[in-house]
């Protein structure tokens, strides 16, 4: 099931286009095989009515030999062997011949019957005869058991033969009387000769292919008509996603579903850019209110007279600072409003390992490879969700090994730490606000969280996974 999923089109052009071609061939397969149904059973009715005219011709020429007198009749068939040409190859024998006929088929067996049948009817009283298929090859002509080849051309070749084709002959053998066996052979008309069923004519494959084609193409032209202000729609999401101020997308030429499905997007960009603006003017507004009261407790704090009692307020104002702080932080570090311009993250990298780089510094931080040209993006908040990364690995893996893939797909940065690691039920936990795995640590817990709320604004993700050996590797990845 897997592998068939693999092997449908991605894409709504070509499922559409797989679709249709899907319904057009089942639609002329079973039309086709409507068709060729009518036109055997017409055919095999037409055969029918050649056979029996055919055999109406083989009951005049046995009531012509049976009126002519004994001694007369050897000199009429030398006469129809002279002239040639004729319908029938006509010879009397003393004896049936044996033949190997042919296998029976639906049309041979009908064409039997019909002649068999007229036969019986025509020449009235029981008589003895046999209605038989043969193939030019082992057809066997007078007493002697001649082949077809052995006799002269103008006898019977012109009547029994058609190259290339070589069609199967119609053997009648009809008793006259004691040790006098009337022989007729024949090929039926055209269009019957061969008595093979045909296929599907070259003419219906052509039409089929045709329409098919045209079929395709026409849906194609209408599902691309139709995708493109779908398209633009994906266009002005992705812009909206980075938090670029895009134009309202064109839906021309689009159907009402989309044009509907253009104003709902519309409508909910206006909601969540409202929203986004009450958002940062809610906390401008806590941090201006929150700073004022608590520089006053501090300026009180500091006329009391007791120490001990100084002391215990100061901390609980520190706590409460830092808690304001953090939570403040969390907002305004993910929700950078910056324009989006291309980004030269190698300069961005550079500056973000140049102190451990340095003469004076550790070399905890090493780096390999490097972006191929510049990424369109935010500027600082890409340089503080990258910086989060490296400070998180240094923090808690007391080194830090850069690995840069990119290509025209992606721009991926893997940070190696040589820490202990996460527990695998904590990988996603350790992204929440204020979470943190050591309690002795300094800081807010919000480093992992804001760098993946970065990545997710320019479209990309932040990913964590343990390395075999020992350490932590926290994967950065931006679509391009």
């Amino acid at each position: 099931m897997s592998r068939l999923k693999r092997l449908v089109p991605r894409s709504l052009l070509g499922r559409m286009l797989l679709l249709t071609l899907f319904v057009v061939l089942l639609a002329q397969g079973l039309s086709s095989l409507i068709w060729v149904s009518q036109l055997r059973a017409t055919q095999l009715e037409g055969l029918v009515t050649t056979a029996r005219s055919l055999a109406h011709s083989m009951s005049a020429s046995v009531s012509y030999f049976r009126s002519l007198p004994l001694a007369y009749r050897p000199m009429v068939l030398e006469q129809l062997r002279s002239m040639g040409g004729t319908r029938f190859v006509v010879s009397l024998n003393n004896r049936p011949l044996d033949m190997q006929v042919l296998p029976p088929t639906v049309r041979k067996t009908a064409v039997i019957q019909a002649v068999d049948s007229v036969l019986r009817e025509s020449l009235g009283a029981p008589v003895d005869l046999s209605v038989q298929f043969v193939s030019p090859q082992d057809l066997r002509i007078f007493n002697s058991g001649l082949a077809l080849d052995e006799l002269p051309r103008s006898w019977a070749h012109y009547s029994l033969t058609l190259e290339p084709v070589n069609p199967p002959v119609l053997v009648t053998q009809i008793r006259l009387g004691e040790g006098e066996w009337l022989y007729i052979a024949s090929l039926l008309p055209e269009p019957y000769t061969s008595l093979e069923e045909e296929g599907l004519p070259a003419q219906q494959w052509w039409f089929i292919l045709l329409t098919s084609s045209f079929l395709l193409l026409f849906i194609g032209l209408l599902v691309h008509w139709q995708s493109r202000p779908l398209k633009r729609l994906a266009r002005a999401a992705r812009e909206l996603s980075l938090g670029a101020e895009p134009e309202e997308p064109e839906v021309e030429g689009g159907g009402s579903e989309v044009i509907e499905v253009s104003r709902a997007f519309t409508a909910m960009r206006e909601r969540i850019s409202r929203y986004l603006t009450e958002r940062s003017q809610l906390f401008s507004a806590i941090s201006h209110d929150l700073r004022t009261p608590i520089t006053r407790l501090r300026l009180r704090v500091e006329l009391l007279e007791d120490e001990a009692l100084e002391a215990k307020f100061g901390r609980d104002l520190d706590e409460l600072e830092l808690l304001v702080k953090g939570a403040l932080q969390c907002v305004k570090d993910t929700d950078i409003h910056e324009n989006i311009e291309p980004v030269d993250l190698n300069h961005v990298l550079d500056c973000l390992i140049e102190p451990f780089l340095s003469p004076g510094g550790d070399g905890r931080v090493t780096l390999h490879g490097g972006a191929w040209k510049p990424y369109p993006g935010k500027p600082l908040a890409l340089k503080r969700c990258m910086g989060n990364l490296i400070d998180n690995a240094l923090k808690y893996g007391d080194r830090a090994h850069l690995h840069v893939e990119d290509d025209p797909k992606a721009f991926i940065l893997h940070v190696d730490d040589e820490g202990p690691g996460v527990p695998a039920l904590r990988l996603e936990k350790v992204f929440e606000p204020h979470f943190r795995l050591s309690g002795n640590q300094q800081g807010y817990g919000l480093g992992l969280g804001i760098a993946r709320n970065i990545a997710h604004s320019h479209g990309g993700e932040v990913s964590l996974r343990n390395l075999p050996e020992r350490g932590l590797r926290v994967t950065l990845y931006l679509p391009r």
